[in-house]
């Protein structure tokens, strides 16, 4: 009769000898605080580091080959081209263009911008 081995996590050592915290481990791999728990004690998640193991051992190959992060291209951001473009952009609604704008506002504008850089 054959006995069936039980798999015995070895996540708490790895992680004790890294000097993490389970708190730490877990914000480092993007879960939370208790399934790092339920890793460790065996509870949940053995299956799918078996199988990882499996795939590695089958493909004689480590865990980081087994996926590929490939860049994708980000569009250019389009730039406004006016103030009308950014307005658009902003969901605004643009000033009338029957008042003209005071030259004394505006120049003082620029001047409290180039203060505040």
């Amino acid at each position: 009769m054959a006995v069936k081995r039980k798999a015995k996590p070895n996540i708490a050592f790895l992680r004790e000898k890294a000097g993490l915290t389970q708190l730490e481990l877990s914000r480092l791999v993007g879960v939370t605080e208790s399934t790092i728990q339920n890793w460790e004690s065996g509870r949940t998640g053995t299956e799918q580091i078996e199988r990882i193991i499996k795939f590695c051992k089958a493909l004689n190959c480590q865990v980081e080959d087994l996926i590929e992060y490939a860049s994708t291209p980000q569009e250019p951001a389009t730039k406004p081209s006016s103030l009308s473009d950014i307005h658009n952009m902003l969901g605004t609604d643009e000033p009338s263009s029957t008042s003209s704008p005071d030259p004394k506002t505006d120049q003082k504008w620029q001047e409290s911008r180039v203060k505040g850089q």
